[in-house]
């Protein structure tokens, strides 16, 4: 029951159809009798720098979770950045502190690498593919790279941002191999789509499936569905797959303790959710 006491969450982004997270930090608030709600707010691309600073005047509000196109914009509208944030070069969650500033951070890469390592599969020592530049996926091409993975392609259709990504990655991780350029997924321990790839019908499948081996793990962050038509065809050849919406409920407690709601367990969160696709 919202009233006016309930403190404000705000889910940004554009479409906002398939937001997830609503659907399991609401039902969490509810059973631990926290008066709060994660609203989710549409915001298309070039209203998002005034609408920011505007829904952050909001006196109710405590923060907002940012997700796609907005991660990496949001980097220049807050006015401090964690070093997470900083080496992904993206946000996904802003904080407003009590003097007033907006401090930004990012929990997509820790959720992906979380999820992944919980289901047996460690990235130390191995060969990466990511898929997407944007904000989520620098997130979870950092997160791998601090996990120990020796090498790491990343490939984006806008080919200065993965150069800019693996620069940045260069810098924190010098023994880390980084390389550009390249989609196909032959060869690799781990693909991951970390492009909007899959939100819509008709979309064409992120990778040449046909090139992925039956022992590689693909990791998704679409959550149009649970098994995403990337997810189905890798698992018919025999892989093991990540769902999109693991990455949330790895990341949730991280952002809970950032909002300072306490925290959870990813089992927790599961057994209360009330996910629709």
């Amino acid at each position: 029951m919202i009233s006016g006491k309930t403190t404000l969450i705000a889910h940004i982004g554009y479409p906002t159809e398939t937001f997830k997270a609503p659907m399991i930090y609401n039902p969490w608030f509810d059973s631990r009798g926290i008066d709060a709600v994660v609203v989710p707010m549409g915001v298309k691309p070039e209203d998002y720098a005034a609408s920011l600073r505007q829904i952050f005047r909001f006196t109710n509000l405590r923060g907002a979770l940012i997700t796609m196109p907005h991660k990496v914009a949001t980097m220049e509208l807050v006015d401090e950045v964690t070093p997470t944030a900083r080496i992904a070069g993206a946000c996904n969650a802003v904080l407003l502190r009590p003097d007033g500033t907006l401090l930004g951070d990012q929990f997509d890469g820790a959720g992906f690498v979380r999820g992944v390592e919980r289901k047996g599969r460690p990235f130390a020592g191995t060969r990466v593919l990511v898929s997407g530049t944007g904000g989520v996926g620098s997130a979870i091409a950092a997160s791998i790279a601090a996990a120990g993975a020796a090498e790491l392609m990343l490939f984006d259709m806008n080919n200065a941002s993965a150069e800019a990504l693996a620069a940045r990655l260069r810098e924190h991780y010098p023994q880390l191999v980084v390389r550009t350029g390249s989609n196909d997924p032959a060869g690799y321990d781990v693909v991951v789509n970390a492009t909007p790839l899959g939100m819509r019908e008709g979309d064409p499948l992120p990778f040449d499936v046909e090139r992925i081996a039956p022992s590689t793990f693909v990791g998704e962050v679409v959550m149009k569905a649970e098994y995403t038509p990337l997810l189905q065809a890798a698992r018919a050849r025999g892989c093991a797959v990540q769902v999109g919406t693991d990455m949330l409920f790895e990341m949730i407690p991280a952002y809970l303790e950032f909002f300072g709601f306490g925290t959870a367990t990813p089992e927790e969160l599961r057994a209360v959710a009330r996910l629709q696709y």
